[in-house]
């Protein structure tokens, strides 16, 4: 019932921690956490494991999965794509509502919940839809789906284009104490795009998704927010112009959160010069002017949580043309990887304030810091992550966890191998 990990370089951004020490769990949650807690523990006769100095830190947190169950597990289940999100340190996971049907009742919110319990491996935190049916007519049950273990609203994958509904959804839950989820753009201006539009797409003769698709949804729901008070989270922003807006927003004292996708500060819309799908996601890979964009706002501040919008998909969803292809890639185990190749050994951030957007700020977001998740502060859970920032990963098939495989990092090598993880003080990976 009691276990002690020694000698690990012990982070944790809550409690300004960074340096080496030991974690004392004892029945599921931290009991001490410090050099001081190896003596302790081994007079207690715990289980005593040595981490060889890999880094020891909060479990991560996902604001944005798709676990696609029910209606499409041939793509995913509850109990694969936990297993993905363990194997990439994610410790808790938000599962986003369009599923098979969509998450608007409490029957299926419950039955989400029951498959996760049964897989026994991350923590599984439903999102509901924001309407009935995702159909962006009128409201969903949010009460209620709140009740059964919804910690927020969404209908992902479809922007909610009337105003009005908007508004009503974010005066509901500034009520309920949740966050509305925006999927930003605008389908008129989308048209039929199926990549970003600019240079590339002209050079390819492929139709395109302008920034002002996304920034024109992100500035309409800023100016809701303010009006109603509610809690705004943007999801996988991708531009310049949206992440300046976010910026402003919060200087101005809005209750205005957002996340980045490792995609989006990872690739640029160059890739889709290969004709590859696995390239093809929406919000479209942009241009080097708005990586730069996203890495600007993930240095300064103004990105709340690295989410990985893991979206997977079979085979033959993505083996087809690129215009019909669907849109998408997963991304749970390859986030780690990337946040230490492109942000920490760039020098973007130092290690504490990467793990801090992928497991207490994230938390924070959703409000799941109150439940003790994202830090590792004494009575809290015992939800950490152990691995070695410098051990290269080989991204191939063996590597990934998912039931689908279309990520477009086949092939990378990169730092960052998770060497175990635990959920609730039991061990769930490694």
């Amino acid at each position: 019932m009691s276990l002690l990990v020694k000698n690990v370089r012990l982070v944790d951004p809550v409690q300004n921690l960074d340096g080496p020490g030991s974690l004392l769990v004892v029945e599921g949650a931290v009991a001490a956490i410090g050099t001081e807690a190896e003596h302790d523990l081994l007079a207690a006769g715990a289980e005593v494991l040595d981490g060889g100095g890999a880094v020891l830190a909060p479990g991560f947190v996902d604001l944005h999965v798709h676990f696609r169950e029910p209606g499409q597990t041939r793509k995913e289940s509850i109990e694969t794509g936990s297993r993905a999100a363990v194997a990439g340190g994610f410790t808790s996971v938000c599962a986003m509502a369009n599923t098979k049907p969509v998450n608007d009742s409490v029957a299926i919110t419950e039955m989400m919940l029951t498959r996760a319990a049964k897989a026994d491996l991350c923590r599984y935190f439903p999102i509901g839809t924001v309407s009935r049916e995702m159909k962006g007519e009128e409201l969903a049950d949010m009460g209620t789906l709140k009740a059964a273990g919804c910690v927020a609203f969404s209908d992902d994958g479809q922007p909610i284009g009337n105003s009005a509904l908007m508004r009503r959804a974010l005066e509901y839950t500034r009520w309920l104490e949740v966050p509305v989820v925006a999927h930003e753009e605008d389908r008129d201006l989308a048209g039929k795009g199926y990549m970003h539009e600019g240079a590339v797409s002209a050079s390819l003769g492929c139709l395109g998704i302008p920034a002002a698709a996304e920034e024109a949804m992100v500035a309409r729901d800023i100016v809701l927010a303010e009006h109603t008070g509610g809690h705004l989270h943007l999801a996988h922003l991708s531009t310049k112009g949206s992440l300046r807006m976010v910026r402003e927003a919060k200087a101005r004292g809005l209750n205005v959160t957002c996340e980045v996708t490792p995609h989006h500060f990872a690739l640029s819309d160059k890739e889709l010069m290969k004709f590859d799908s696995d390239y093809k996601m929406n919000p479209p890979l942009r241009t080097e002017a708005d990586i730069q964009a996203v890495l600007e706002a993930l240095a300064d501040g103004t990105v709340d949580a690295i989410a990985t919008d893991h979206a997977p998909h079979a085979w033959d969803d993505k083996e087809v043309e690129l215009p019909i292809a669907a849109f998408g890639v997963i991304g749970l185990e390859t986030a780690l990887p990337l946040t230490m190749e492109l942000l920490v050994n760039r020098k973007v951030l130092n290690l504490a304030q990467a793990i801090a957007l992928l497991s207490w700020k994230p938390a924070q977001a959703f409000h799941l810091d109150r439940r003790g998740l994202g830090s590792l502060q004494p009575g809290a859970p015992a939800d950490f992550v152990l691995f070695d920032p410098g051990a290269k990963v080989q991204v191939d098939r063996a590597f990934i966890q998912s039931k689908s495989y279309n990520t477009p990092f086949k092939g990378w090598s990169l730092p960052g191998q998770v060497l175990g993880t635990w959920v609730g003080g039991k061990r769930v990976w490694g």
